[in-house]
C-alpha cells in the first residue's frame, strides 16, 4: 500500500490541502471545514484518477488499484483550528502553558510557533485529549 501525503493548511478561513508528489499532477483542495476537506481530498482524488484515465494518462498501477492511504500533516494554524470543534484556545493555552493571545496568532497564521512551542502545542492537545478519554 502506497502512503500519499497530504499537507493541510489555514488560509483566509478556509482549510487547504495539497496532495503530494507522488500522485501526478497537481490536486489541490479547500473547504470551510475540517470534516469537508478529509470528504472532498478523497473525493477529488478520485476524480483526478477518473480525468487521467479518460485522458490516457501514465497512472501508477497501485493509485488506479486504490491501493494507497492518506498521511495528513498540518500547518500549526490548521492543527489549532481543527481543535476549535472539541476545545478552546483557552483550554489549549492551559495546559500547554502558552499564552492564550500567542496562540491566537499561531491559529490565525498570523505568526508561526518555533519547533519547542510547537512541541507543547502537540503535548497539550494530547493532554486533553488524554483526559476526556480517561472520562467514565
Amino acid at each position: 500500500m502506497e502512503t500519499i501525503k497530504v499537507n493541510i493548511s489555514w488560509c483566509e478561513r478556509n482549510y487547504g490541502a495539497a496532495l503530494g508528489d507522488n500522485v501526478p499532477g497537481a490536486v489541490v483542495v479547500s473547504a470551510k471545514t475540517y470534516n469537508e476537506l478529509i470528504k472532498e481530498i478523497s473525493e477529488t482524488l478520485k476524480f483526478h484518477i477518473e480525468g487521467m484515465i479518460a485522458d490516457g494518462d501514465d497512472i501508477p498501477q497501485w493509485l488506479r488499484d486504490g491501493d494507497y492511504k492518506f498521511e495528513y500533516h498540518h500547518d500549526d494554524a490548521a492543527l489549532l483550528q481543527m481543535c476549535t470543534p472539541y476545545t478552546s484556545i483557552a483550554a489549549i493555552s492551559r495546559v500547554s502553558g502558552i499564552n492564550q493571545h500567542q496562540l491566537s496568532h499561531y491559529a490565525n497564521g498570523i505568526k508561526k510557533p518555533r519547533p519547542e512551542q510547537h512541541r507543547r502545542i502537540i503535548e497539550g492537545i494530547h493532554k486533553i485529549g488524554q483526559e476526556l478519554i480517561a472520562v467514565e
